[in-house]
């Protein structure tokens, strides 16, 4: 088992059309208005980015993501990361009866030094402090659409 790869999903249920979730989603430099743990968004072009993120545990994650699909028509976000994590992420955005079904998915591998020195004991704690990280964006996201 390779300790440092990780794969990701959430699925969050949202009172909110898919073309609203999709409008936000589509635009990660507001993020870190409305997702606590997303600490930075630096624009470099129009499809790619520098992110900073930080959850609970005393340190933060920098990468630059790179847009590799964009498919408004499908719901579909995508981007290639690189940086302390290398791989790739995905938003899906689909109708779920009134509201919206986004569902999250990521394959990366940690290339940070200190979480690979730490991969074997700290993979628990490195995968609850993304869940709590996930919750987070969640709930910043509902009280966003809510304000719009």
């Amino acid at each position: 088992m390779d300790w440092t790869h990780y794969r990701f999903r959430s699925l969050w249920s949202l009172p909110a059309p898919p073309a609203a979730v999709f409008a936000v989603l589509e635009r990660p430099e507001d993020y870190p208005d409305w997702w606590p743990q997303v600490r930075a968004v630096t624009r470099l072009d129009d499809g790619t980015g520098v992110i900073t993120i930080r959850s609970l545990l005393p340190y933060a994650m920098t990468f630059t993501a790179r847009e590799t699909r964009h498919d408004p028509a499908a719901g579909i976000l995508e981007i290639a990361v690189s940086g302390d994590i290398e791989g790739w992420a995905r938003w899906t955005v689909t109708a779920e009866g009134a509201g919206t079904l986004a569902r999250y998915d990521q394959v990366v591998d940690v290339t940070k030094p200190l979480l690979r020195r730490l991969a074997v004991p700290g993979r628990p704690v490195f995968r609850a402090n993304h869940r709590l990280m996930m919750r987070a964006g969640r709930r910043g996201l509902l009280r966003h659409l809510e304000a719009v």
